[in-house]
Parts: structure tokens; C-alpha cells; sequence
């Protein structure tokens, strides 16, 4: 199974599934109780959850023991990348068309996993292998 399915992906699948219940509840709560804007509801959740999986996911999944600077750099242009494209034009665009924003959010979501996860194992937490 490791041969089809790397650890990492398993690792990052469950890590970013719990950061994204966390991205959503706060979504649901800032958009839905307190009437916050869409855009700024989407942007606190996304920033909460991403610095929780960046943690997360060196700690537990990578287990990078990597510069942090370094890293946290490269992760910061990553989600800023990200952000741009699947948060704020992909689920705004689809909110603004008509679709249910927690069903905007999902779809931008489902993108976003593979940018992330394909980002953060070339990328940020690049393994170097010495031999």
C-alpha cells in the first residue's frame, strides 16, 4: 500500500481534516451567528486552520526537523497562493453565483487539498535524502 499511497498523504488527509471541521465551524460561526462578511468569515477560519495544520504536520505527518524560518516561509507563500486562488476566487466566485457558501467552501476545500498537499511534500517540508 505505501507504494500506491505515501504515509504523508494518509498523515496530511487526516490532519487537514481536522483543520478543516475547525476551518468550517469557525466559518459557520462568524458568517451565520455573528453576520460577519463572507469573505472576512473565510479568511479568520482559513488562517486558524492553516497555522494549525502547519504545526501539525511538521510535528506529526513530515516530522521535519528542517529550518523553521525557511519553512514557515515557504508555507506562508504557499497558503498565500492558495488563498488567492481557491479561497477568496474560487469560493467567492461560486458563493456569489448561488451556491450555498459552506458548499462554495467545500468545493474550493477539495482543490485546495491536492494544491496543499503536493506543495507541502515537494516544497515546504522538502525531504532531503542522504545516503
Amino acid at each position: 500500500m505505501r507504494r500506491v499511497v505515501p504515509e504523508t498523504a494518509i498523515g496530511f488527509a487526516v490532519i487537514s481534516s481536522v483543520t478543516y471541521a475547525v476551518d468550517l465551524s469557525l466559518l459557520a460561526v462568524l458568517h451565520d451567528v455573528l453576520a460577519w462578511p463572507y469573505p472576512a468569515a473565510v479568511t479568520l477560519g482559513y488562517v486558524v486552520a492553516f497555522g494549525l495544520a502547519f504545526l501539525l504536520n511538521r510535528w506529526l505527518n513530515f516530522q521535519s526537523h528542517g529550518p523553521l524560518g525557511r519553512q514557515t516561509g515557504r508555507y506562508v507563500l504557499t497558503v498565500v497562493v492558495n488563498y488567492l486562488l481557491f479561497i477568496l476566487l474560487l469560493s467567492s466566485t461560486l458563493e456569489a453565483l448561488g451556491v450555498q457558501y459552506l458548499v462554495a467552501r467545500l468545493a474550493a476545500g477539495a482543490c485546495e487539498a491536492v494544491f496543499m498537499y503536493v506543495a507541502m511534500r515537494s516544497f515546504v517540508f522538502r525531504l532531503k535524502r542522504y545516503r
